[in-house]
């Protein structure tokens, strides 16, 4: 907690209550229903919130803007940057039914209302976003397959309409079909040593009718 505090200054008190809040909402509800592996929930700020909050470090999320969270798990990337960014609406979705019912009950816990989380496959996801996020659900390729058609025609970031993906270690084989593709190391910003192999790729898709 104390690295967001020093990572994200600006934080207002609602929001400073809200990334507290997260711990013991976790821990509650994964005693209930396991969606965070027991070493991790001890680890939750720096393995899963702060990690998540890395694509903050490379944008922020203009007001109005919508962004889908693509097997988000029990609600990461998405509620972390939903609390960064209370003005943007967030769209979780898991295959998972029990990860996304952990997911509503979070946001509940911490009063979100720009999160909206369903049980729902990519593939037959009908709106379009200005980012699609995600954690690592699958190799890049796979992925695009399943939301290169979710990707808004009007742009408004410097930063080009697509994919924010978290992922670690060598990524030059996964995105050697992906020339466009951007790699950020998260050990530029953070210096625990989780984050020495950890990148945010930035991948710009083009809108499709």
């Amino acid at each position: 907690m104390d690295e967001i505090l020093k990572q994200f200054p600006n934080l207002s008190d609602n929001q400073i209550l809200q990334f507290q809040k997260l711990q013991s909402l976790y821990e509650d509800w994964n005693a209930k229903i396991n969606v965070i592996s027991r070493k991790d929930i001890d680890e939750l700020y720096t393995r899963h919130v702060l990690h998540s909050l890395g694509i903050a470090k490379i944008i922020e999320f203009r007001p109005g803007s919508r962004i889908m969270d693509v097997g988000t798990g029990g609600g990461f990337p998405g509620i972390p940057l939903a609390i960064l960014h209370p003005e943007v609406d967030f769209y979780l979705i898991d295959v998972i039914a029990k990860k996304i019912k952990v997911v509503n009950e979070v946001a509940i816990g911490l009063g979100l209302k720009n999160v909206k989380a369903e049980q729902k496959r990519a593939e037959l996801v009908k709106q379009e976003f200005d980012f699609i996020v995600s954690r690592a659900v699958t190799n890049m390729p796979d992925f695009v397959k399943w939301v290169d058609d979710k990707v808004a025609k009007k742009q408004n970031h410097e930063l080009a309409n697509g994919i924010l993906y978290l992922k670690g270690g060598d990524l030059t084989e996964e995105l050697a079909a992906f020339p466009k593709a951007t790699q950020y190391n998260l050990s530029d910003f953070f210096t625990d040593e989780f984050f020495e192999t950890k990148k945010v790729v930035h991948l710009p898709l083009k809108y499709k009718k």
